[in-house]
């Protein structure tokens, strides 16, 4: 495994905010939640943060049970996880989430070592007609980068 190993990435958050700031977090996690994670049963799609009582809280985050583990030892698949961040980032994300429409959806989860760390986005939301004119932009740039690298192979023959 490297250094900054993927777990998983969210893609449809990319489509339904726009991300105006990234942020990292470490997750607080029981054993069973960790070698569940290790397994590949993550699911971060539907998984966000919010800001209470002076604690960042991550939801829906879904971890599947760890087969091997004892009754005792088993975890709950979404229950709520507490986000591990200092107490300046957590004023900052409060203050930010206390405007209108912006909200923060966790955009990957991936091992630092031996710990796992969500990305977490401050974003504000989209409409439909908003998701569909980014995905449109999105194709153009790609297009205009195909365009580019033919042009550039065919200038290097």
């Amino acid at each position: 495994m490297s250094a900054n190993a993927d777990i998983a990435t969210n893609r449809k958050a990319g489509r339904d905010f726009q991300i105006l700031e990234r942020l990292e977090a470490g997750v607080e996690l029981r054993g069973s939640e960790v070698k569940s994670i290790r397994q590949g049963r993550l699911n971060i799609s539907d998984a966000f943060a919010r800001v209470e009582r002076g604690q960042v809280w991550l939801y829906n985050l879904d971890i599947q049970p760890y087969e091997k583990a004892s009754a005792f030892s088993q975890h709950e698949p979404r229950r709520t996880r507490r986000l591990l961040l200092n107490k300046r980032e957590i004023l900052k994300l409060w203050e930010q989430t206390q405007q209108k429409g912006l909200a923060l959806p966790v955009l990957r989860a991936y091992w630092k070592g031996p710990r796992v760390k969500v990305e977490i986005g401050v974003g504000r939301g989209r409409s439909k007609g908003d998701q569909r004119e980014a995905v449109k932009q999105k194709e153009a740039q790609r297009e205009a980068r195909r365009v580019v690298a033919s042009f550039n192979q065919r200038g290097s023959r």
